[in-house]
């Protein structure tokens, strides 16, 4: 008997029975081999040890790519729960320990008695390497699955049982060995633990056991692993500059916002911050009005009607807050689509006024758990530059084209951000039918192809209620944050029974569009404090330019220069104070103002200042009219001192 093996090129192999993906991979070259640690076969990956099927396609994973670093990560939770268990002991209890981005993690109950903190990871971390030098092979076995909750039992692992009898449906379950340590995983793993190279383990949390609040609360070890010692180091180089880039700390220090205990979640925007916030909405307000949209304003409290008839009660109720009104059932709205589809509804509808473009701004609320709120970035209360189109069939594909346009205006060209577009599909639960689900994605997927947008299918995330288009935007550490938005929705238009009259005098049932570009305002605003470290582009900075004179005689000259500023519209300050030339200087770098004004004897001589730049330092003198009409010019144009520290 033979192993066909069909390998990425195109080319069929044939190789004896029993052949594994290690073999097929040393058989293509030795260097393949070494710098390898998995196989996707028949597009699953799999140990690079396991017998192949009989017919198959074969992909060798090497170990700096994306998969490659999941099945090491993966291996690496492994190396840590067992290096927790020789450190503490066979009472050692273990939950899930899945890899995640960047990274991995593994829940943990310690013995009763045992307490453990950050301080003790050092010495988990020296067990760990002893184990990855030893260089156990990871051994697999699959089992019938009472057997494994024999050995389960036996090792003193309840929450190993509880996977296997609520969720594994399967009549067998694997299980790994490395070294002294049995887990059950489904896989895969590299061939042995030493080729988990670098490990680094990075902090402790609690965790509820399967996220559930009233279950018990687990110890939860978090670390992260490379093919190299060198990419680890870079990662934790571009961790220690995420710490400085940490919105929440610059945001004290810039005063842009605060949180109060009295309101979690909800954000204070300071005057520092409400300026960014402003200016973002008046950016998207004036995209608007050259795009054709229509800004109106909803109610926040909705009967929970509204909710039944789009199916969030069923799909979305346990995020919603929930509230007794007039002894009615309500909720805050997590969401505006609801409410612009009674907009649509609260008149007959000709097709002469489609596409039918409604923006909105008004606040949501989201009941996130208190424990994963964080920042900007998780909140309870926000807003989004949220928007809905109700259009013909036919004027599907030009819509979403205009939208596509739009998302690489705002991030390609105003805002110099790298994106990677994602066009996630049907998930599990979902309302409506297949047949509507296959032609909304069809379209996605034509738009874009035709609008030339690079992207990757995200299969079974799409909401609900139809597929979407999703855009990842990176930051100045590549970091990828998922931000605009574009979804395809037959579905709801459907359930509230939205209908216009078509140019035949019939009814007929509008699409409807779901779009976001910058998301929500708070998230973006996170976003956009760690891209830039603080240092904001002139057009958005709280404060524009700070006026310093160099002397007290100089004052009334800095005073005449700063009400030139602000009666230009300018957002500028000016530091009368008796501090030194030099500390006024540093105090406005530590606020990142893109532009100082230094005010000397020559410069109130000629009408003039002395500019100082945040990115490239002294430039010279400037008169100040001439000043003025560049700073405007370079704010309309959002191009110029926009920089990034």
């Amino acid at each position: 008997m033979v192993t066909k093996v069909t390998l990425p090129d195109g080319s069929v192999r044939e190789y004896p029975d029993g052949v594994t993906a290690l073999d097929v991979a040393k058989s293509i070259s030795q260097g393949l081999a070494k710098a390898s640690v998995a196989a996707k076969i028949n597009g699953e990956i799999w140990d690079f040890h396991r017998p192949l099927p009989r017919e198959c396609r074969v992909e060798i994973v090497k170990e700096d790519t994306p998969p490659g670093l999941e099945v090491i990560r993966h291996s690496a939770a492994h190396i840590m729960a067992g290096a927790v268990r020789r450190l503490y002991g066979p009472g050692v209890k273990f939950g899930y320990g899945p890899p995640v981005e960047d990274g991995f993690y593994y829940d943990m109950e310690f013995p009763e008695g045992a307490k453990f903190s950050e301080d003790d990871l050092p010495r988990v971390e020296a067990e760990c390497k002893k184990i990855i030098e030893a260089n156990y092979p990871f051994v697999r076995e699959d089992l019938p699955k009472e057997e494994v909750i024999r050995r389960m039992r036996e090792l003193g692992q309840p929450y190993k049982v509880e996977t296997l009898e609520k969720d594994i449906q399967d009549p067998t379950a694997s299980v790994y060995t490395d070294g002294d340590f049995i887990d059950l995983c489904e896989g895969p793993h590299v061939p042995s633990t030493g080729r988990v190279r670098a490990i680094k383990l990075t902090k402790v949390t609690g965790a509820y056991w399967k996220g559930d609040q009233s279950n018990r609360m687990l110890t939860r070890l978090y670390g992260t692993a490379w093919h190299s010692d060198k990419a680890l180091q870079e990662y934790l180089r571009r961790i220690e500059e995420a710490k400085k880039r940490d919105h929440r700390r610059l945001g004290q220090d810039l005063e842009l916002f605060m949180f109060h205990d009295w309101s979690p979640g909800a954000v204070f925007f300071l005057p520092k911050g409400a300026v960014i916030y402003n200016e973002l909405l008046a950016f998207v307000r004036e995209e608007y009005r050259k795009r054709g949209f229509d800004e109106v304003q909803t109610p926040q409290l909705f009967n929970k009607s509204l909710w039944e008839m789009s199916g969030h009660w069923d799909h979305y109720r346990e995020n919603m807050f929930l509230l007794k009104v007039d002894e009615e059932d309500f909720s805050l709205k997590p969401m505006n689509c609801p409410s612009h589809l009674l907009i649509f509804k609260h008149r007959r509808r000709s097709y002469r006024e489609l596409p039918l473009r409604i923006a909105d701004f008004c606040p949501l609320h989201r009941n996130e758990i208190k424990g994963v709120l964080s920042g900007l970035t998780r909140v309870r209360k926000f807003e989004q530059d949220d928007a809905h189109i109700f259009c013909a069939e036919d004027q599907i594909e030009q819509e979403i084209r205009g939208q596509i346009d739009f998302v690489k205006y705002v991030y390609r060209d105003v805002f110099k951000m790298p994106f990677q577009a994602k066009l996630s599909t049907r998930p599990p639960k979902f309302v409506g039918v297949i047949e509507t689900w296959n032609r909304a994605e069809a379209i996605l997927d034509r738009v874009l192809k035709e609008s030339g947008v690079e992207y990757v299918v995200n299969a079974g995330d799409g909401a609900f209620y139809g597929p979407k288009i999703d855009f990842d935007i990176k930051d100045a550490l590549g970091r990828a944050w998922q931000l605009a938005t574009i979804q395809l929705d037959f579905n709801l238009p459907e359930r509230f029974d939205a209908e216009y009259e078509g140019a035949d005098g019939r009814r007929h049932r509008p699409v409807m569009i779901h779009r976001a570009m910058l998301g929500s305002l708070q998230r973006f605003i996170a976003v956009l404090t760690e891209h830039y470290a603080g240092s904001f582009p002139l057009w958005l900075a709280p404060v524009q330019a700070a006026v310093v004179p160099v002397s007290e005689k100089l004052e009334e000259y800095a005073r005449q220069v700063y009400a030139k500023l602000r009666e230009a519209g300018l957002r500028a300050e000016i530091d009368l104070s008796n501090e030194r030339l030099s500390a006024k200087i540093r105090s406005f770098e530590l606020q990142r103002i893109p532009v100082m004004l230094v005010c000397g004897q020559r410069e109130a001589e000629s009408g003039a200042v002395a500019v100082r730049e945040r990115s490239r330092g002294d430039v010279g003198v400037v008169k100040v009219e001439e000043l003025i009409v560049n700073l405007r010019r370079d704010i309309a144009a959002k191009t110029a001192l926009s920089g990034q520290a």
